[in-house]
């Protein structure tokens, strides 16, 4: 397990909803809503970035560290279209605001390893704290108003980011893990959640419903799902390490052979490697290789980042991806030793 993300959705009264708000009413909560969280001090310092104003290479850092989504931070699209979105998160990135998405606000909580009572609470403490400020969209009989009607009710979504990779060696008993997270309420996503696929065979397990259940029971169905399918996972790679054990080797060996060596990796082809070295190091076949630092490489090695981590800045136009699959090899030879 590699973290989990508690997020809520909350919409302020007097305001119509995003999908209807005017640009002199975004602009006007934004400025609202700044003032609040500014005052709230989110990790000590809340660090505010206005979307209009940020350059495109930290819109992409900015999703690729889950603090914002693609519909908050698009790559494209005028100034104009994005007045009054903003995204505000503190130093250790435990908790973030998305302003003006798909609702006014987008709470966020996380935390690391398989804790969603602490991604909870972190993003509960927030929630009340700026209730005590705002007046939420509510009511008694439906609960929390939002722009979607999926997220009526607690307005929250509960996820947990899964990395499966001999499942995904498997395809048909990951099949069982996605029917039987759709049986129980839940759905299996990809790295980035909705709409988005599954790279370098890390999942989003997470809540489809959100009215006519409590919080508790939303994270309650995940500590009941989560740890069943991680079970699965560690029984198909006992299965692999016995029958196949050759193949399981080699196949770790030659992606990190591949990651030490090659000269140009496109983010997919060095996610996949990833997740095989991933894998390695937790069985045991790569001595010295963490698999701690190999899962935050999964973020570095994304566009954004690699640009940013190779030139320092933010403010320079996106590089084609032939420069960046250079400087993604780069920065991959680096870190594994060539």
């Amino acid at each position: 397990m590699v973290s989990c993300r508690i997020r809520l959705a909350r919409n302020i009264e007097g305001f119509t909803f995003v999908s209807r708000l005017e640009s002199d009413q975004a602009t006007e909560l934004c400025d609202r809503l700044r003032d609040i969280l500014d005052e709230e001090a989110i990790d000590g310092e809340t660090i505010w970035v206005e979307i209009p104003d940020a350059p495109v290479v930290l819109r992409l850092c900015l999703r690729e560290r889950h603090l914002a989504s693609r519909d908050l931070a698009p790559s494209s699209g005028t100034p104009r279209e994005q007045l009054g979105r903003a995204v505000a998160f503190g130093e250790t990135e435990t908790t973030s605001v998305m302003v003006n998405e798909e609702d006014h606000l987008r709470l966020q909580g996380f935390s690391a390893g398989f804790d969603p009572d602490l991604a909870w609470q972190r993003v509960h403490d927030l929630d009340r704290a700026l209730e005590d400020k705002v007046e939420f969209s509510f009511t008694r009989k439906l609960g929390y108003l939002t722009g979607c009607p999926t997220n009526v009710g607690t307005g929250m979504r509960a996820s947990v980011m899964l990395h499966l990779p001999c499942l995904g060696m498997v395809r048909s008993e990951l099949e069982k893990v996605f029917a039987a997270a759709q049986r129980t309420g839940l759905a299996v996503r990809g790295m980035y959640g909705e709409g988005s696929r599954a790279a370098g065979d890390f999942y989003q397990v997470s809540n489809q419903v959100t009215l006519g259940r409590s919080e508790a029971q939303l994270i309650g169905d995940l500590k009941a799902l989560v740890p069943a399918v991680v079970q699965y996972e560690r029984r198909v790679r006992e299965l692999l390490q016995e029958e196949q054990p050759t193949a399981l080797r080699d196949r770790v060996m030659r992606s990190y052979g591949m990651l030490r060596t090659a000269r140009a990796m496109p983010t997919e082809v060095a996610l996949s490697h990833l997740s095989n070295v991933r894998l390695g190091a937790c069985i045991g076949l790569l001595e010295g290789v963490e698999y701690e630092p190999v899962t935050q490489l999964a973020v570095q090695i994304q566009k954004g980042h690699v640009q940013a981590l190779s030139e320092d800045r933010f403010d320079s136009p996106l590089l084609d991806a032939s420069e960046r699959d250079r400087l993604r090899a780069t920065i991959l030879r680096q870190r594994f030793g060539q």
